[in-house]
């Protein structure tokens, strides 16, 4: 992609997403995630309604007159945004593919840090990890994510997801807000989901097409498979065939929400047609 093509792209990206995190998602990300507590800021005076319990009692006898202790939230998050590059997510209908809803998704989350004053950093896995930036604050850094996610070409087309969670496990140390975006169709990452999400505060985001959810009756289809590359004649004529194939789906959900809700973590499922901030809303406001 050519520079003016992608600067023109990810200044598309920042004019949607910002506005999202500014207007809608800012007060709402704050309110999800706490930060560590409360620290002292500063003293002053005694305002009738304060609660008692705030007095500072050594500059009250010092002044003669009652002062109240202020404290603010000590917030220092750090947000992990940790993303799917696989081939399965340029797969999409309807002008609309995994990867850009994915893209969007990670760039408002990225945008509500930054205005709460958090660390963003970034993961790209397929079956390996891609691509790594370690968590830093400022727009500067945040557009630069936005720029991998849009143009970075991973030089693997599978996915492992077991893979980036043990990554995340040896770099980052202290406790983070951590989302996974990917469309989960991958296995044997039990053990390490529930390894951190003892130590993160982790949410899945399922991003998928309607069509990965049940196969239409085309007839004799050819199908691309992303991933293998290989092609394949599908009788979708077969209601066996069908049948079999959204049981199978239906499964990967299942074991998508189970999994991630037996270790207290959070799950977004978001379909490519739908509204991915009614959904983050959502999420946000059950959480607060």
């Amino acid at each position: 992609m050519e520079t003016k093509d992608l600067l023109k792209k990810v200044r598309k990206i920042e004019i949607k997403t910002r506005k999202l995190s500014s207007n809608i998602f800012g007060g709402e990300y704050h309110s999800a995630f706490k930060g560590r507590g409360m620290t002292f800021s500063e003293v002053r005076n005694y305002q009738f309604g304060d609660d008692v319990r705030t007095i500072d009692w050594n500059v009250t006898a010092r002044y003669n007159e009652p002062f109240v202790k202020i404290f603010e939230e000590e917030r220092e998050l750090t947000l992990m945004l940790m993303v799917d590059v696989s081939n399965s997510a340029l797969f999409g209908t309807n002008n609309a593919l995994k990867k850009n809803i994915i893209t969007e998704i990670s760039a408002t989350l990225a945008f509500s840090a930054l205005q709460n004053n958090d660390k963003v950093g970034l993961i790209l896995f397929s079956d390996q990890v891609e691509l790594y930036i370690p968590p830093s604050k400022g727009k500067t850094h945040v557009l630069r994510i936005i720029r991998e996610l849009i143009e970075f070409k991973p030089l693997s087309k599978k996915t492992d997801i077991k893979v980036a969670l043990e990554f995340l496990t040896r770099i980052l140390k202290k406790k983070s807000i951590t989302f996974i975006l990917s469309d989960f169709i991958s296995s044997d990452y039990e053990k390490s989901l529930k390894i951190i999400s003892k130590k993160h505060d982790l949410t899945g985001i399922k991003v998928y097409d309607k069509f990965e959810e049940a196969i239409p009756n085309l007839g004799l289809v050819q199908m691309f498979d992303q991933e293998t590359e290989e092609i394949k004649m599908i009788d979708t004529s077969s209601k066996s065939l069908r049948d079999n194939y959204k049981r199978e789906m239906s499964l990967n959900f299942k074991k998508f929400n189970d999994l991630f809700t037996k270790n207290g973590a959070g799950t977004i499922s978001c379909r490519t047609d739908e509204s991915y901030i009614k959904k983050l809303l959502n999420y946000f406001k059950n959480r607060g």
